[in-house]
């Protein structure tokens, strides 16, 4: 079982990157919060779950130990799949999660994407004690990067669609934000969900 890749960046995108290990290209799956952390090029190490399913193989990667546990978390609650767990990862930090669970804020989680009140009391249900043996002390803060402006709103509108978002609400969203002022792909999705999570 992969436990962890090192390697060098090949490509990078906001779902997903392809990592160059020893000349094989791994393809792995990732968050948000993943995707901030990573450079542009260059080496990086990545915390890895194997989904292993009838008709596929998956690499989910995070940047942290502490994103991969709750990863595994999420996925052993019953109707929580693989990718709906990385889908709440790149909506909420770590740490406003296990807040969520540990206060029982339904509100707070049926506001992420895909899931709804029922999945929400359940997620309380079963994280709610396991959340306060994660090591939450240490969340590394992201760092913004900049990128090329052209293109980068259609970057941000895809990266939303793909979370589950409505494209009409995806727009509304976008329209109050400003990425004209050399705003990194980073910071209009930050950005973007704040106000979808609103």
């Amino acid at each position: 079982m992969i436990a962890l890749l090192t390697g060098r960046i090949a490509y990078k995108s906001p779902d997903h990157i392809i990592l160059d290990v020893n000349g094989v290209g791994y393809r792995v799956l990732i968050p948000f919060s993943t995707y901030y952390e990573l450079p542009e090029e260059g080496t990086a190490s990545l915390h890895i779950h194997m989904s292993v399913r009838e008709d596929a193989i998956q690499l989910y990667g995070f940047r942290t130990r502490l994103e991969k546990s709750f990863f595994q978390l999420l996925i052993s609650v019953s109707g929580i799949g693989p990718k709906l767990a990385r889908d709440i990862l790149s909506n909420i930090q770590p740490g406003p999660l296990a807040q969520a669970l540990s206060q029982s804020d339904i509100h707070k989680l049926s506001a992420i994407p895909g899931i709804g009140k029922k999945t929400a009391e359940r997620l309380i249900l079963e994280l709610k004690e396991k959340v306060k043996k994660l090591d939450l002390d240490v969340v590394p803060a992201s760092e913004a990067r900049q990128i090329p402006e052209e293109g980068v709103v259609d970057d941000v509108v895809s990266a939303l669609l793909n979370l589950g978002y409505k494209e009409q609400q995806v727009r509304k969203a976008l329209g109050g934000l400003d990425a004209s002022t050399g705003a990194s792909l980073e910071e209009l999705l930050k950005q973007a969900l704040k106000v979808l999570m609103k």
